[in-house]
């Protein structure tokens, strides 16, 4: 199979998707367990999508200096501070742990 094969199978099967979400009654979409639901995935796959990209290196788990600075913006966040104070700070103590030689 060549890349553009997988890319227009995936194409076709995200269309696929999206327009299957449009068959759906609205009543169905409106009731509060499905719009709680679509509310708590949302957070979980971005959790999962966070966790993924500050621990996995290949196929392995590497703890690095990505963690404590992953946890500072997460600190950051919880005490409402702005996005890019947060990003500052988190990529600050990265830096600063990788110029004390932990880098993993």
């Amino acid at each position: 199979m060549t890349m553009w094969t997988i890319v227009l199978i995936a194409s076709a099967l995200s269309f696929a998707t999206k327009f299957t979400g449009y068959l759906v009654p609205a009543r169905l979409l409106e009731h509060p367990t499905a719009t709680r639901v679509a509310n708590l995935l949302t957070v979980a796959m971005l959790a999962a999508l966070v966790a993924v990209q500050s621990l996995a290196v290949g196929s392995a788990i590497e703890v690095d200096a990505r963690i404590p600075a992953v946890m500072v913006a997460a600190v950051l966040f919880a005490i409402r501070a702005p996005f890019i104070v947060a990003v500052i700070a988190a990529g600050a103590v990265a830096a600063l742990l990788r110029l004390l030689g932990w880098a993993g």
